[in-house]
């Protein structure tokens, strides 16, 4: 397994180019990654999602129309930070990453066509779970000294489930920092940006590392506004650019289209005979790798997101829950698909390839001259956003865990670790960062459950004001109608 850009695969580490940690040890943090994101966890994020989905009715099919208009509609009155859509970008900053495009190649190269499949129900059930998160974090916010909005886990774990619950939201402020400072934040990202840069174009690992670091400087130390307008601003245009792409190598092979899609239908629950490179795979080893890919491409139930979401200027937590479930349909069901097809459909997935590589193979397989920079160009917008939002998030557990006092030293550090994460490359960051990753949503999911029935009385107050609201514009037209005669 390789390092940076080619390293997605839970519970396995990239070979370090000097070994430095005993394989005893080594060994030790595998097995408790692979405990950590093993079936239990799995169970637990996707179960949640069910529960979620029973309990309001299957919010994310019947109400999905409504979640994207409010996009760009929501009226954005109530107190926060800054408008729903820049917090839905900045969540999406950090949500839309390597994982879209490594991770899908991973689970395909793993459990076949199929795994695909369990992506999708993984996102649709995480839909719900996105939606929770993002209402609990505007109910329960609180106001930091500065005059900043915080939230989410730990802030409707401690005013939700009440102060006996105050520890649980502690160790997730503790794993959200951890993340932030030696996982996604940073080294697994940047060293993403410095490889596909010095594989494609030829860039010194140097200078790609200087001027990463400047630019993550001048954007993160301005805190939230700072991130947010450029995540406004990034974050679509590197989806379009991805979608655009794709759509192209798509219609490249437009007449393979059927077939992959009814390959993944029938993959999934068949199971995928060995073919070229391709190895083979079981029904479970497809919905372990479609469900855990799924579930760490987007993050449904991680309780990253809630946090950016926590700053909408919104009266309405609801209102703002419905926009925070666009980005796992944004992530999952499109971004997620768009890759796993163009892998499907060129025929590369039977190549042996993986991670990045096996994405590669399918872009040039379209576009030979230019399918390389086509990739390098997605993967570095989609690594560098993902490390200005878990800059966000993770400034915001330290905030809960020590005041407003830490943000500045907080944030120097992130910038210090983002200018050495290029040059580290010790296989023990790696594996501890997957296993504090996934020790994030132990907490968060906890608190999902315990909440969920405020999830709903909140969701029938909303759905309640839009009808009395939508009543009385009737009656207004009405009577100016009548007026008018």
């Amino acid at each position: 397994m390789e390092t940076g850009i080619f390293f997605e695969n839970r519970g396995t580490a990239p070979i370090p180019q000097e070994r430095e940690e005993s394989e005893l040890d080594l060994e030790l943090l595998n097995a408790i990654d692979r405990f950590i994101w093993g079936p239990p966890l799995l169970v637990l994020l996707v179960g949640t999602g069910i529960l979620l989905s029973v309990r309001l009715r299957f919010l994310q099919v019947f109400r999905l129309k409504k979640a994207l208009s409010l996009i760009y509609s929501a009226k954005n009155t109530g107190e926060g930070d800054i408008n729903s859509f820049k917090a839905l970008c900045t969540a999406l900053a950090a949500t839309i990453g390597t994982g879209n495009i490594v991770g899908v190649a991973t689970a395909v190269h793993a459990g076949g066509p199929g795994a695909l499949f369990w992506m999708w129900m993984a996102a649709f059930f995480g839909m719900a779970t996105k939606y929770a998160e993002g209402l609990l974090a505007v109910k329960y916010r609180e106001v930091d000294a500065q005059g900043h909005i915080s939230g989410g886990p730990m802030y409707y774990i401690k005013n939700g489930l009440g102060e006996k619950w105050k520890p649980l939201g502690t160790a997730f402020a503790i794993f959200g920092v951890l993340v932030a400072f030696f996982g996604i934040g940073t080294f697994a990202q940047v060293n993403s940006i410095v490889e596909i840069t010095r594989i494609t174009a030829g860039i010194p690992v140097e200078a790609t590392a200087a001027v990463l670091t400047v630019l993550v400087a001048a954007v993160t130390l301005g805190g939230l506004q700072s991130i947010s307008r450029v995540a406004e601003k990034i974050v679509p245009a590197m989806a379009v650019i991805y979608f655009i792409t794709t759509i192209g190598v798509l219609a490249y092979f437009w007449d393979a289209i059927p077939a992959a899609v009814s390959l993944v239908l029938e993959s999934a629950f068949t199971g995928t005979a060995a073919a070229g490179g391709f190895l083979g795979a079981t029904v479970m080893t497809a919905m372990r790798n479609g469900i855990a890919r799924g579930v760490f491409s987007n993050e449904s139930g991680l309780g990253s997101a809630p946090i950016a979401a926590a700053a909408a200027k919104t009266k309405w937590p609801a209102e703002q829950g419905l926009i925070s479930m666009t980005g796992t349909f944004i992530d999952t069901i499109i971004i997620c698909t768009l890759t796993g097809l163009t892998l499907i459909v060129s025929g590369q997935w039977t190549s042996g390839a993986n991670g990045a590589a096996l994405t590669n193979a399918a872009f040039t397989s379209a576009f030979p001259a230019f399918g390389s920079g086509l990739l390098m160009v997605s993967l570095v917008l989609f690594a560098f956003t993902t490390i200005l939002g878990w800059n966000y998030y993770g400034e915001r557990c330290v905030e809960y865990l020590g005041g407003v006092k830490l943000i500045r030293p907080y944030r120097i550090i992130f910038i210090l670790l983002v200018a050495c994460g290029a040059f580290l490359k010790l296989e023990a960051i790696w594996v501890l960062a997957d296993i504090v990753n996934g020790l994030m949503a132990i907490p968060n999911l906890i608190a999902l459950i315990g909440l969920s029935g405020v999830v709903v009385s909140e969701t029938k107050l909303y759905f309640d004001h839009l009808a009395e609201e939508k009543e009385e514009e009737e009656k207004a037209r009405t009577l100016a109608a009548e007026s008018g005669k």
